[in-house]
């Protein structure tokens, strides 16, 4: 068996990302991967202004007078002129600070008096005021290629006044589920039969990094059916991932469908829950498309899709980071018969600021993957007590890009 850093290597090692680029309207680019530096043209703000509702004025003029006469009122938005001498001047938040001033007092700090104002805290030089290029430096790299664009990455975009957007196009995953023992929800389930959980999992867990899914359905437990799925998803598709059929029994195809149709690389990985694993190529005429083969018990499927999937496809859609990031975290639990693999605990995080384990930690227990936020990674042989320290992968640090 290999380990998980050993199989992760050589996972990624062949992953090649899409090289198809798209320029989308900015407002139509979160979740995608950005294709291109983009350097800002202008500075943010553009010009010095005051971040509150006050009055601009020279401070030095406070050494002889605190009362003094509005010249001039500047809402945002609007030009400003030069602040007269012995004067100031009424502003309001993002407002142009007129040429002549050097700070601004809040309206709170000030009494009026008729067309009066009395200053009542004498401000420091550069007191609430933006400076320009204070945000953002003309010329420089706002966002990075690589970089996968969120709500506020869009923002910052919008901010230098870039309404397109080069994205790399979206990935291409066809998605199919093995087994004769597989229904759908809405279909009566027969003697034997269980209903396709996988197929809701991972078709959704894949549309939330953002990828272009074909769903594939349920292929039946024929190796030639089989073989027949994976040349006609990899027509279209620039990967394939499958769940369930990856062990070594005699109803198991999809193994040597792969291999007949491609190649296999690895299909043991030394982790619990997820050993049957296997990735390759399905090879045809004018493409390759990617594989990935995922166990069939939904806790294994769901781990092994954050373990390999999730990396694989960040790196196959051009992100510069896909590497899950894990926190140290203090175990509320003991795990004190640890397994020769390495295992990934569904844990949550507690009110303490402790984690907690589900108490069953079976691979078919499915619940366990709702209650929890997240895997505690446990290594092999260890054992756990209350207040170790244990590595923690939240599912939503990392595990979706939406």
């Amino acid at each position: 068996m290999l380990s998980l850093n050993d199989a992760l290597e050589e996972l990624l090692d062949a992953a090649r990302p899409v090289s198809e680029v798209q320029l989308l309207n900015t407002l139509e680019s979160d979740g995608r991967v950005l294709a291109a530096d983009q350097i800002a043209d202008i500075n943010v703000p553009p010009m010095d202004n005051s971040q509150m509702d006050g009055y601009a004025l020279c401070s030095a003029d406070l050494d002889a007078n605190d009362r003094f006469s509005v010249s001039q009122r500047i809402p945002a938005g609007h030009l400003a002129q030069s602040l007269q001498a012995g004067t100031v001047a009424r502003v309001f938040t993002g407002a142009f600070i007129p040429p002549g001033a050097d700070a601004v007092v809040m309206q709170e700090e000030v009494e009026l008096e008729g067309d009066q104002v009395i200053i009542r805290h004498r401000p420091g030089v550069g007191q609430w005021i933006r400076r320009a290029g204070e945000d953002i430096r003309c010329g420089a790299t706002i966002l990075e290629r690589g970089d996968r664009l969120c709500p506020q990455a869009l923002g910052l975009a919008a901010s230098v006044g870039l309404a397109t957007l080069p994205v790399y196009r979206r990935l291409r995953v066809g998605c199919l589920f093995t087994g004769d023992e597989l229904t759908m929800p809405g279909e009566a389930l027969k003697p034997g039969s269980i209903y396709n959980s996988n197929r809701f999992v991972l078709v959704n867990m894949l549309r939330r990094l953002g990828c272009e899914v074909e769903d594939l359905g349920i292929v039946a437990d024929r190796l030639e059916q089989t073989r027949a799925a994976l040349r006609d998803a990899a027509d279209r598709c620039d990967l394939i991932v499958s769940s369930g059929g990856m062990s070594v029994g005699e109803e198991d195809h999809v193994k040597p469908a792969v291999a007949a149709e491609g190649s296999l690389s690895a299909w043991q990985i030394a982790i619990k829950p997820g050993k049957p694993l296997a990735w390759g190529t399905i090879q045809r005429p004018t493409r390759d498309a990617f594989f990935i083969g995922l166990p069939g018990n939904p806790v294994s499927s769901f781990v092994t899709f954050l373990l390999f999937v999730h990396p694989f496809v960040l790196k196959m859609q051009g992100q510069r980071q896909w590497a899950s990031k894990s926190l140290s975290m203090r175990a509320d639990f003991e795990w004190l018969k640890p397994d020769k693999r390495r295992e990934f605990l569904r844990v949550r995080i507690n009110a303490q600021g402790g984690l907690e384990r589900y108490a069953n930690q079976s691979s078919a227990v499915l619940t366990s993957t709702v209650w929890a936020d997240g895997l505690a990674d446990i290594a092999p042989g260890l054992v756990v007590r209350q207040g170790d320290r244990v590595p923690y992968l939240s599912f939503n640090h990392g595990f979706g890009a939406r």
